[in-house]
Order: structure tokens, then C-alpha cells, then sequence
């Protein structure tokens, strides 16, 4: 069973108190129950954030690895929260991070990831339905967390290169430009 003490960690008490107030709500909305690939939610949410630390990401962006499924997503549907319940996530691991959790969840991935890279390229909020122009940091963001996610189930998943490998490393080499030095050589080991 994963716990607080396995979550990912950084400086001071307040990364502390972040991650272990997230981890201890995501129990009580049922995080450790819901069935992902790769074992349970929670246990995917927990090797997302490490992920993100070891590729030396910033606090607001490991907890939002974290949390980055509160709302549900694009490409899973399960939401912990309700949208009107921004403040209880906000609450808990701060604005910057809650702010990156809904953009990543947010997403319309049919409409906004053929154009992320470009600086003209349009993001469409899946909920509701506004198109907008994200800033390079929005995008780099996005594209890091992205790549923390289906890494994750791409690395958990011994199937997974061979049914959607090729797909993914298309998608993660589109999104180079945005992707630390770490994460693309993350992406290589695992895909290539």
C-alpha cells in the first residue's frame, strides 16, 4: 500500500505538508480503490510526481503530477473532484499547482496537441469549450506532465510499446522542443 511517507518529497515543510495533505484527500475521494493501468490511481498519480522529481521538475509541477487527474482527463474520464470544488485542491498543494492541474485537465488532445509547440498554437478548454493562446511556460509545462503521464503507463505496461508505442513516441517527439533534456532521454529509454 503506497502512503504519504512513499510520496514524492522536496525542501521544507511546506512540499511536505502538500504532498501528504494531497495524498491523505486523494484516499478519502477513493484514489487507492480506482482501478488505472499499472495497479491503482493513487499509485499512478505517486510514480508520475517521482518522475517529474528525478527529472528535476519544480514544486508546483511535481504536485500537480500528483493531482493531475482530480478533474479527470482527456484521456480518462474518472474525476476525483467536481470543478466547483477548485478551492479544496487549491487548499491543499497551493494555486500555482491546482492552476497546472486544470490546465492539464482541461485539454481538448484532438484539438490543442497538433499545435502546442508552435507559439501561434491554440489550446481548446475541454470544459468550456474557449480556445486560447497558452504561454511558452503553460506549454512547456503541459508537455512535461504529458510525457510524466504516458511514460509512466508506457513503462508500467509491458504491452504498451507494442500497441501504442509508435503513437506515443510520434507525439513525444512533436513535443521535443517543450520537454527538459530529462524527459526526452526518459522517452528514449522507454521507447526506443
Amino acid at each position: 500500500m503506497e502512503n504519504a511517507a512513499s510520496a514524492p518529497t522536496g525542501h521544507g515543510p511546506a512540499r511536505d505538508n502538500a504532498v501528504s495533505d494531497a495524498v491523505a484527500f486523494m484516499r478519502t475521494l477513493g484514489a487507492a480503490e480506482i482501478e488505472h493501468p499499472g495497479g491503482t490511481l493513487l499509485k499512478h498519480l505517486l510514480r508520475v510526481s517521482r518522475l517529474l522529481k528525478a527529472w528535476g521538475a519544480r514544486r508546483d509541477l511535481q504536485l500537480a503530477g500528483l493531482c493531475h487527474a482530480f478533474y479527470g482527463t482527456d484521456g480518462f474520464a474518472t474525476a476525483l473532484l467536481p470543478l466547483e470544488s477548485r478551492g479544496e485542491l487549491v487548499r491543499r498543494i497551493g494555486a500555482g499547482a491546482e492552476e497546472l492541474v486544470y490546465f492539464y485537465a482541461s485539454c481538448d488532445r484532438k484539438a490543442s496537441y497538433r499545435t502546442l509547440t508552435s507559439e501561434s498554437g491554440t489550446f481548446r478548454d475541454r470544459f468550456t469549450g474557449r480556445t486560447f493562446l497558452p504561454g511558452p511556460h503553460q506549454r512547456r509545462d503541459f508537455a512535461e506532465l504529458t510525457a510524466a503521464n504516458e511514460l509512466d503507463l508506457a513503462a508500467i505496461n509491458p504491452a504498451f510499446p507494442a500497441e501504442s508505442g509508435d503513437d506515443l513516441l510520434g507525439l513525444l517527439t512533436r513535443l521535443r522542443p517543450l520537454l527538459s533534456d530529462h524527459a526526452w532521454e526518459h522517452t528514449q529509454k522507454v521507447l526506443t
